[in-house]
């Protein structure tokens, strides 16, 4: 039976600690703890990040693939401005064994993991691969990715590689790079998540996505409709009206 596959949203709200010893260094990361969509502008433009650095935190055996990383800094370098160039480190973890994982469980291994912040005119971005599921999954429904802070996102990617590479699913570094794209899309602020609709083409009914079918953001991308989305070697685009809002923003 075909899987559902779902990418969530989840916006956390930061909450401050008590004035202590580590408080300085709280208040340093609290720029890289906002609402998803707060640094869409950052992302997209050079007004105050010249530069961007993706942390790639992954479990053991849950690297993601070179080609899908290639893919994903071909996006950003497309859609926004960044003269000081894109870049990457990777950070290995072991298994936290805590599967299903709750969002909320995510974002405290991130706190634990995370060593990349911003700094001066570079911005940060954390993208952890995870060896568990979501506690969203839901009988043959199961969750893909989920963006939840304005520079945090989670694959699962145990998940993710269960989903591909089968007979009738997608190829993996298309699921993959697909995957990686629509999230990172959120956090560039779309669709009306911190980036402004020049036109309306927001479909309420299912959240923060595009109304355009076949778009990089219409919801189908969160559900079964990925497999005929993702096929060959293309990763979806996103659509004129999604493109239009991004540079609005200060985008491509």
């Amino acid at each position: 039976m075909k899987r559902v596959l779902y990418l969530l949203l989840f916006v956390l709200t930061f909450v401050g600690c008590s004035k202590d010893s580590t408080s300085e260094d709280e208040d340093f990361k609290r720029a890289n703890r906002q609402t998803t969509g707060a640094s869409a502008n950052d992302f997209l433009s050079d007004e105050n990040f010249k530069s961007l650095t993706i942390e790639i935190i992954y479990v053991s055996g849950f690297r993601p693939s070179q080609e899908s990383l290639d893919n994903l800094k071909d996006f950003i370098l497309e859609r926004t401005y960044k003269p000081g160039g894109v870049s990457f480190v990777e950070k290995e973890i072991s298994s936290p064994a805590e599967s299903p994982y709750t969002i909320q469980e995510i974002a405290d291994l991130e706190n634990v993991y995370r060593e990349t912040y911003n700094a001066g005119d570079d911005l940060a971005l954390s993208i952890m691969f995870i060896d568990g599921k979501s506690d969203q999954d839901e009988g043959n429904s199961v969750v893909l990715g989920t963006a939840y802070r304005n520079t945090s996102m989670v694959i699962y990617q145990n998940t993710l590689q269960q989903s591909s590479n089968q007979p009738g699913e997608p190829d993996k570094v298309m699921l993959e790079s697909t995957v990686l794209c629509h999230e990172l899309s959120h956090l560039f602020g779309l669709v009306n998540l911190g980036t402004v609709m020049i036109e309306d083409h927001q479909d309420e009914a299912n959240g923060h996505h595009c109304d355009v079918e076949g778009c990089l953001m219409n919801y189908q991308v969160e559900s079964g409709g990925v497999f005929n989305l993702v096929s060959g070697s293309v990763i979806p685009s996103l659509d004129p009206q999604c493109l239009a809002d991004l540079r609005a923003n200060g985008g491509r």
